[in-house]
């Protein structure tokens, strides 16, 4: 879904920086024009030395150019900022923090940077020992104390055998940051910095044989989507992953990947020892096998005997008796409406089971909720408040999810 601007395509200038990771600005783009939007391609000359205007020219179907003497009668400029909804900087490299930080403008893309009045989304890729220099820690809160969103690199394979901080986020994340900044431009405030937070997400599967398990729907975009945006607002995030390995890490988030209810029992109450916040996004099994065979259960058997299932440990209930003072539980629920009552009615009796301090509520089925990439839901906190958070992106959702318990956490 994209977000349309005044019933018009949203119009994005895309920068991007002289680094390695300027390849990786084609697929940004490219998700970006693909999903509706508009985009302008800004490159500075040293991006031409790792990829080609007539990349970004094919790819945007918009002339390309690095100077401000093109055109000249158009005042790109100018004109390129003030009408654009997003100037989205990718990658974003410690000499254009520099420039972004002090005003200085000599090409395009920084003359944009000053005359931008729209959001901007600053995703840095350099070497550790570059994003760490205190220099660029001075350009980062310097840009963010002015508004501007400066994202948190992702950890990893860096240029030649170093590995670290400072690497670009996947395209994916970028492109549903820049979603996000274009459907709620002050999404990403600074507000959980110096909180640590636990987030479960996925569906925890329960083997039958070495072959079969019991599972659930849940691909866990959700949960991811929540441990990044919370890492963008500033929070130090462990995200418990319960079989997500088809999702890329969010970038600045520490993960932990298990498979079984017990196994996300163990980690999240590992994590949430010293955690501030914990949510449990995670769609933890009910019940599991009570034995497991050990070998592969076939037809030539004959018909199987019925599987004996025991319950699992209510994980929820457990952080709920087991928090600390000052800690905030947040649950997830997913439910359909039947005979005993409807979609709200089971979330506010689930609420009151659970005592944790929120609820989100999803409505499941017919396409909602698991395996898509948009959402629309309720929070339903123990306060007795009741708020919708409308459709939208997995991201978006979370934002709402996040400025709720922000709320809660300044009460």
């Amino acid at each position: 879904m994209t977000h349309q601007v005044d019933g018009r395509r949203p119009r994005v200038v895309l920068g991007v920086g002289g680094g390695i990771a300027a390849y990786k600005a084609c697929e940004v783009l490219r998700r970006l024009t693909e999903s509706g939007h508009e985009v302008r391609v800004a490159p500075t000359e040293a991006a031409l030395r790792f990829v080609g205007a007539a990349t970004f020219e094919a790819l945007s179907g918009q002339p390309v150019r690095t100077g401000v003497f093109a055109d000249v009668p158009e005042v790109p400029h100018v004109r390129l900022g003030q009408t654009a909804d997003l100037v989205l900087v990718v990658p974003t490299t410690a000499d254009l923090l520099a420039k972004a930080a002090h005003g200085l403008a000599d090409d395009l893309l920084t003359n944009t940077l000053l005359t931008a009045r729209c959001p901007v989304l600053l995703v840095p890729a350099m070497h550790t020992e570059m994003w760490e220099h205190p220099a660029t820690r001075d350009n980062v809160a310097l840009l963010r104390s002015r508004g501007v969103v400066v994202a948190e690199p992702a950890s990893g394979r860096l240029t030649g055998a170093d590995t670290g901080r400072g690497r670009l986020p996947e395209p994916a994340e970028i492109v549903e940051l820049a979603r996000l900044l274009l459907a709620r431009p002050d999404a990403l405030p600074r507000d959980l910095a110096g909180r640590r937070v636990v987030v479960s997400a996925g569906g925890t599967r329960e083997p039958l044989d070495p072959v079969r398990f019991l599972g659930n729907r849940s691909s866990g975009r959700q949960g991811y989507a929540l441990a990044s945006v919370a890492a963008q607002r500033g929070a130090e995030v462990t995200l418990v992953g319960a079989n997500t390995t088809g999702l890329a890490e969010p970038a600045g988030v520490e993960v932990v990947r298990v498979g079984t209810a017990l196994e996300l029992r163990d980690a999240v109450h590992a994590a949430a020892k010293d955690a501030d916040i914990v949510v449990m996004a995670a769609a933890v099994a009910d019940f599991r096998p009570r034995e497991t065979v050990e070998h592969k259960i076939k037809k030539t058997d004959g018909d199987p005997e019925p599987v004996a299932l025991t319950r699992n440990p209510d994980v929820l209930v457990e952080l709920v008796r087991d928090r600390r003072p000052g800690q905030l539980v947040v649950g997830f629920a997913a439910e359909t409406g039947d005979a005993g009552g409807d979609v709200l009615a089971h979330g506010r009796a689930k609420l009151a089971r659970k005592g944790c301090d929120l609820l989100v509520l999803n409505a499941v089925g017919d396409g909602r909720a698991f395996e898509v990439e948009d959402n629309a839901g309720w929070l339903l906190a123990a306060g007795g408040s009741e708020r919708t958070i409308p459709h939208g992106s997995k991201a978006h959702f979370a934002s709402h999810v996040w400025d709720e318990i922000v709320h809660i956490l300044s009460e």
